[in-house]
């Protein structure tokens, strides 16, 4: 297939001109209505919104509902067979585990974009005084470097729940694979407004976007902004909707709830935060957007509006998007335990339902991120103890891995070692959590540098050490080769050594009066060293990450054929043929046993190809490295 035929190009070039006839249309109405023919920021907002609309024309991924639209029947979507090899990667599919792999694939991507983003402001910020930055530019770097992490991260989670999902469930693909389709591929004119605002002035009032300031300043990079994260919740939404559906419509016979895998679990407590929360984000960037284009005044004080409503518009979604974030990755930790362990999951109800349990008390903490910002004093005591209770559900959970280890016949390959930082690391930042939730405490370190140590301690023991856990865990599936065992243990130590001194040091630095999003300090703060070691651990995470990424894609080339199940899981998509495209069974198993019965002689959990433990129940043997 040439490549202008494919999805990705396509869709670029379809884009480019769409923009183009937006602004040309907008400046031909402000003729006609008797305004200046140019006002960039109207023009351009109109013309990007043209532009992701000719993005979706132009990669087809519509087709098939303009053809049903016309009465023409579409039974199942159809597969471009020329698309074959990396080029299905970036040509419409509607399979979900293409679709999880494309997630997967750009989430790597624009997170290591972010991390370049975070490696230059350290630079920065390795001595004391201005080096090669201004204020304007590091405050733009470091507020892209949160969004774009954070849309990353909801990517990456797509990407874990489309590949996985259907497969632990016995269901050949989504609910809705057309759906499916378009919640992915809208990210990618997301993407390129999202970066766009380096061009366009910069977008220097933090990742939050908090008016006065984001509607204030005469840049439009904030307007691609605010479009760009309406474009992922948009996304987002969709892919919620579409995985909850599959959950409680799809599974294979005889699995109940509670015989459902606990990622599935995780998964559909996440996809109820992302479909009932998202919509507050995004009509709140929208107000935002309104205010700067349309010169409303939702948000000006001047005129009635209210900041704080953005406030709390804009954390009743964010502080349930952090476990958006993290329970995917809290279910992996939870899924992989017990292979490693060779012991069936402890407590397996419980974990199950404490995900429920985060996923319903996290809408009723988002005001713990304004206890400084002028809220009455009596609302300040209920979201302190509201905050304090998700301990609860998060303790089971601990208290499962900890059941789960004790005893076990353990096998430290490398996606149980990422698993075991993920645990040591997201406890870090869950200790770290309470002086944030007591008022007493959170007004001395509110925007400081602790909280942005505790912050990526949640983060990355929540999610990043989970997601390179489970690529690697499943590598052997998605590729049919082995990773190189060897390289994945180095990036492993280096992430894990590097993240502790860079959180450790940030929280330290904070306590010691560090203000976040500042570019320059006085030298008599005393955290000269604090801010060296954090910069130089930075980059030792970084080339962890850098390693992980390596390994993968040489691997998926060179790696050697992996064997039927390396690990010798009980889950049914390891006894498909690898890797797999098209319908995932050739005919529906049934569920008969529980999920996590291992070293437990003659008991299965489906009737898909005797799963049971081997009489042994001896540890996971080590596979072959790659070459």
């Amino acid at each position: 297939m040439r490549f202008y035929k494919l999805s990705l190009f396509r869709g670029l070039g379809f884009m480019l001109v769409g923009t183009f006839i937006g602004v040309v249309i907008t400046i031909l109405i402000r003729l006609l209505i008797g305004l200046p023919a140019w006002n960039a920021e109207p023009i351009l907002v109109v013309g990007a919104l043209f532009g992701a609309i000719a993005f979706m024309f132009g990669t087809r991924v519509m087709d098939d509902w303009f053809k049903w639209a016309r009465g023409i029947d579409t039974p199942e979507p159809a597969e471009d067979s020329e698309a074959e090899g990396w080029k299905r990667f970036i040509h419409v599919s509607f399979d979900h585990k293409v679709i999880g792999i494309q997630y997967g694939l750009t989430s790597i991507l624009i997170l290591s974009v972010a991390g370049l983003f975070a490696m230059i402001f350290r630079t920065e910020l390795a001595q004391p005084g201005l080096q090669f930055l201004t204020p304007d530019g590091f405050n733009t770097l470091i507020s892209l470097h949160g969004i774009v992490n954070i849309g990353g991260i909801l990517l990456g989670v797509a990407a874990m729940a489309n590949y996985l999902v259907p497969l632990m469930i016995g269901a050949n693909d989504m609910a809705f694979p057309r759906l499916n389709a378009f919640a992915y591929w809208i990210n990618i004119p997301a993407i390129v407004m999202l970066l766009s605002t380096i061009l366009l002035g910069g977008v220097d009032a933090g990742w939050t976007g908090y008016p006065p300031l984001s509607e204030n300043l005469a840049k439009i990079g904030f307007s691609m902004f605010f479009l760009g994260v309406y474009l992922i919740g948009l996304s987002s939404i969709l892919g919620g909707l579409n995985l909850i559906t599959t959950i409680i419509r799809m599974r294979a016979p005889g699995m109940s709830y509670f015989r459902m895998p606990i990622f599935v679990w995780s998964t559909l407590a996440t996809m109820i935060i992302s479909l009932t929360a998202t919509q507050l984000i995004g009509l709140s960037f929208q107000m935002v957007l309104f205010d700067r284009v349309f010169g409303m005044d939702f948000f000006n004080p001047n005129q009635g509006g209210n900041v704080l409503l953005f406030q709390n518009l804009f954390w009743f979604y964010s502080h349930p998007a952090v476990y958006v974030f993290v329970l995917p990755g809290l279910g992996i930790i939870s899924e992989l335990l017990p292979v490693f362990s060779r012991k069936p999951l402890f407590g397996y109800r419980w974990v199950a339902l404490s995900s429920m349990a985060i996923a319903l008390v996290g809408f009723f903490v988002w005001a713990h991120h304004m206890f400084t910002s002028g809220m009455a004093d009596f609302l300040r005591v209920p979201f302190t103890y509201s905050t304090l209770l998700v301990a609860v559900p998060t303790g089971i959970k601990f208290f499962s891995w900890t059941g789960t280890i004790w005893r076990g016949k353990l096998s430290f390959q490398t996606p149980m070692l990422y698993v075991l930082g993920a645990i040591s690391i997201f406890l870090l930042g869950g200790l770290s959590g309470p002086p944030n939730a007591t008022v007493a405490t959170d007004l001395h370190i509110h925007d400081t540098y602790f909280i942005v140590g505790h912050f990526h301690a949640t983060m990355f023991g929540g999610y990043l050490f989970p997601f390179v856990a489970a690529a690697y865990f499943w590598f052997p599936l998605i590729t049919g080769r082995m990773y190189s065992e060897r390289w994945g243990k180095i990036g492993f130590w280096l992430m894990l050594i590097g993240f502790y001194f860079q959180s450790l040091f940030q929280m330290q630095t904070g306590l010691l009066g560090m203000r976040r999003r500042i570019a320059d300090y006085d030298p008599a703060l005393g955290v000269d060293f604090q801010q060296l070691v954090v910069s130089i651990a930075g980059f030792v995470v970084g080339l962890g990450l850098l390693v992980f990424i390596t390994n993968i894609l040489v691997s998926a080339k060179r790696g050697q054929v992996a064997e039927q199940n390396p690990w010798r899981s009980r889950s049914p998509e390891w006894y498909i043929p690898t890797p797999v495209w098209g319908h995932n069974y050739e005919k529906p198993f049934e569920v008969v046993g529980e999920p996590y019965d291992y070293g437990l002689e003659g008991s299965d959990y489906t009737s898909l190809g005797g799963v049971a433990d081997t009489p042994a129940d001896s540890a996971v043997p080590e596979p072959a490295a790659a070459d």
